[in-house]
């Protein structure tokens, strides 16, 4: 018979979670911005996937003030399957906003936001829920080949997400997009997170929960060309940053310390030298350096804390997240 108090002092260890997708629903969350060209393919794709899954499931399209024939290509496709819900936004506000909008929308008990040009294939859907089976809240793609991609667009990937991990307190995944399973009490979790500078990929980060990486090779895009281009990324790149990180504004005070220390040093190698060899007449260029370098670092310093209080005054303002204009397929 064992004793209580050694029964009290063995540890046990916390029970494996299992879950089952039996009568579980599955809602894809899918943002589109002048798709027109991929959705055929795409809806093509993710319908022989999904059929082969076994589960309940919906598409949650989000039309974000497409300026082409997005939004009629999405209404015929919801005409022929209910399952295809369509939610069109008064304007283009934004990637990270419409999947924010989908993700509000979704009813299912895992949500999976997907890009429609099939870089993000739906294939890995299905080792999604078998992750989502075994314990994991979250399962995301990790993309381990991006020869589909620009030498540039690798390259730039890769700092970026050295940066961030560097400044953020939040580890991001090297080489991890939208791309993801989540169970639905990781949904609530980012409804509830009420920032309108929205970097998806560090919120998913942030949430936490029991979280696995499934490596895929990212395919090139089906059709129709990419609406991101690099001035746009460098600004994705900057909100990402600055939503997750302060010290872009905090290195100016260690710049300013370690200029004024600079400034007290030369003083004193200025009074040393005159009273050693006589009166020093500075010379114009070297002043004219000194100036012009420390105008640079104040214009530097205030454009770094223009980038926050730019981000505060869009807090403070309140607005809605964004506007709907138009909801098919959704209950009344």
């Amino acid at each position: 018979m064992v004793s209580p108090v050694a029964s009290a002092a063995t540890p046990v260890a916390p029970a494996a979670v299992t879950r089952s997708r039996v009568g579980k629903r599955l809602s894809i969350v899918a943002p589109c911005f002048n798709e027109q060209e991929v959705l055929d393919l795409f809806f093509d794709r993710i319908d022989a996937e999904l059929a082969a899954l076994g589960v309940e499931y919906e598409i949650v399209c989000v039309n974000d003030g497409s300026r082409d024939h997005t939004l009629a290509v999405l209404l015929a496709r919801h005409q022929a399957d209910p399952r295809v819900k369509v939610i069109n936004l008064a304007r283009n506000f934004g990637k990270e906003t419409a999947l924010s909008a989908g993700l509000d929308a979704a009813t299912g008990d895992m949500v999976v936001p997907i890009d429609v040009d099939l870089q993000d294939p739906p294939e890995l859907i299905g080792q999604f829920i078998t992750a989502w089976e075994a314990g994991a809240d979250v399962a995301y793609g990790v993309r381990v080949d991006r020869s589909a991609d620009s030498l540039l667009k690798r390259l730039t990937a890769q700092g970026f997400y050295k940066a961030f991990n560097r400044l953020s307190d939040v580890d991001l995944p090297y080489n991890a997009g939208d791309f993801r399973l989540m169970d639905r009490r990781v949904v609530e979790v980012l409804r509830q997170l009420p920032e309108r500078n929205r970097f998806m990929k560090g919120l998913f980060a942030w949430v936490g929960f029991k979280q696995e990486a499934i490596p895929y090779a990212r395919p090139e895009r089906a059709a129709g060309t990419s609406s991101w281009r690099y001035w746009k990324l460098w600004n994705f790149a900057l909100d990402g940053i600055t939503s997750f990180s302060t010290a872009p504004i905090r290195v100016w005070s260690y710049v300013g310390l370690a200029a004024g220390l600079t400034a007290v040093a030369f003083a004193g190698t200025i009074v040393v030298r005159t009273l050693l060899f006589g009166r020093d007449v500075p010379g114009y260029p070297s002043l004219m350096v000194v100036i012009l370098m420390g105008f640079g670092l104040q214009m530097l310093a205030i454009g770094a804390l223009g980038e926050y209080v730019a981000r505060i005054y869009q807090e403070v303002k309140g607005r809605p997240l964004y506007v709907v204009m138009d909801r098919y397929g959704f209950d009344s």
